[in-house]
């Protein structure tokens, strides 16, 4: 598929990570690795939205083009509504959020993504979830759940322990393992939207549950509209959230396992 759009959204505020994309991995900075891995996929054009210009001076730098954004946005999919904006696309046209964090994303998954957003009339966003087995991650609350229907739409996402085992967990004991392994489903934080939707949400109030679980995603449930789940066709390696998700990332890239 390549009628789509990616949009790489990039910050150099990060609380844990201050300048988190001009961060080196082996002799790049980490958004140019996003960026190098997004252009991989079937897309019509990638772009990096940012409001710093350091970081817009870089990426020009290596010949990415780059969308100059608000400070104000309170998250990604904000800066996503403005690119849309700025570049007058079309209410039926699919942009993938790619998070700019994200230097192993495979180029497989940004298409897979985009493929099912397109592909299902009945949605407004369509995202990806990896089988979630380890109980130590289904209960760690930086650990997002989801739990899909029939038609691979999503019913919630939480950071608690969804869908909750009750004759099998007990209160504060963690579980040596989980009794259909196949129920449990990491939620992975990529997104395709339909522009359309995006102008939508920036005009919606702030959910509840969104403000209560601290995901966004869940304005759009919360006012009814639907979100494709599919399980994701490849593996996708954790983003780089802190300094040990750095010194994981730059590890592989050091041993030669990634180029």
């Amino acid at each position: 598929m390549s009628d789509y759009f990616v949009v790489i959204p990039a910050r150099h505020a990060a609380t844990r990570l201050p300048g988190k994309p001009l961060l080196e991995i082996a002799g790049k900075s980490m958004i140019r690795r996003v960026w190098e891995r997004a252009s991989g996929a079937g897309a019509r054009h990638v772009l990096i939205a940012t409001d710093d210009a350091r970081i817009a001076d870089h990426v020009r730098g290596f010949g990415a083009d780059v969308a100059m954004t608000s400070a104000e946005h309170p998250s990604g999919t904000d800066r996503l509504a403005e690119v849309a904006r700025q570049r007058g696309w079309s209410d039926a046209t699919i942009v993938v959020n790619v998070q700019g964090d994200e230097p192993l994303i495979p180029a497989a998954v940004i298409d897979q993504v985009a493929a099912n957003a397109a592909g299902d009339a009945g949605v407004v966003a369509a995202t990806l979830a990896e089988a979630l087995t380890d109980p130590a991650r289904l209960f760690d609350a930086n650990v997002v759940k989801v739990v899909r229907d029939a038609n691979q739409r999503a019913l919630y996402f939480s950071r608690a322990p969804i869908p909750y085992a009750r004759d099998h967990f007990k209160l504060g004991v963690l579980p040596q393992q989980l009794p259909q392994p196949a129920l449990w489903l990491r939620h992975i934080g990529i997104y395709a939207y339909r522009v359309g939707m995006l102008h939508r949400y920036v005009t919606w109030p702030r959910h509840p549950l969104e403000a209560i679980e601290s995901l966004e995603q869940l304005r759009i449930l919360g006012m009814g509209e639907r979100i494709h789940v599919d399980l994701a066709c490849a593996d996708v390696p954790g983003g780089v959230d802190t300094p040990d998700d750095l010194a994981r990332v730059r590890a592989l890239f050091a041993s030669s396992l990634e180029s």
